[in-house]
């Protein structure tokens, strides 16, 4: 074994001098690799779409958690009409069902409060939750609307197949 100065082995120090690294890394890598990530982030829910469409496509199977269901609760029957009409135009679910009066007790304020509301189902794209709740508390009467999402994890495949032909991924 050869020893260098000091009395440390040579192994320890690195075979390359720090010229050489810093040549072989420049700054234009740097910036190449910088740019790929910030593109692969921007692309991601794109990306991810094709590559569900890949897999469902190849496997024959359902991918678990593409589909979502949500839960709103409206305080009239009207304003769940005008809210599953709001969300049918803009092509953010496939399909709503708005459920008869049901009873309601909640605490608001530090109270017990006792109210009927009408309980909206809403079927769509996992993707397009965070914009479809966006919209739903922009014309929601409540000041903290109900909105709840639970993942599909399985089903009919055709119906799962026409829920993505009528809801564009965006």
């Amino acid at each position: 074994m050869k020893v260098t100065e000091g009395d440390k082995p040579d192994w320890v120090y690195q075979r390359c001098h720090k010229d050489t690294m810093s040549k072989s890394f420049s700054k234009s890598r740097l910036w190449l690799i910088f740019g790929t990530m910030m593109m692969t982030a921007t692309l991601y829910p794109m990306l991810r779409m094709l590559g569900v469409q890949l897999y469902s496509a190849l496997s024959g199977s359902y991918m678990p958690g593409h589909h979502s269901i949500l839960l709103i609760n409206c305080p009239t029957e009207q304003t769940a009409k005008d809210i599953g009409r709001h969300i049918m135009e803009k092509r953010m679910a496939a399909c709503v069902n708005i459920l008869p009066r049901t009873s309601t007790m909640y605490y608001w304020k530090g109270q017990i409060q006792d109210a009927s509301e009408v309980l909206l189902l809403v079927r769509t794209r996992t993707s397009l939750i965070q914009r479809l709740t966006e919209n739903v508390i922009a014309v929601h009467p409540y000041e903290i609307p109900e909105i709840l999402s639970f993942p599909i994890e399985d089903g009919s495949m055709s119906y799962l197949k026409w829920m993505d032909d009528a809801v564009p991924d965006v």
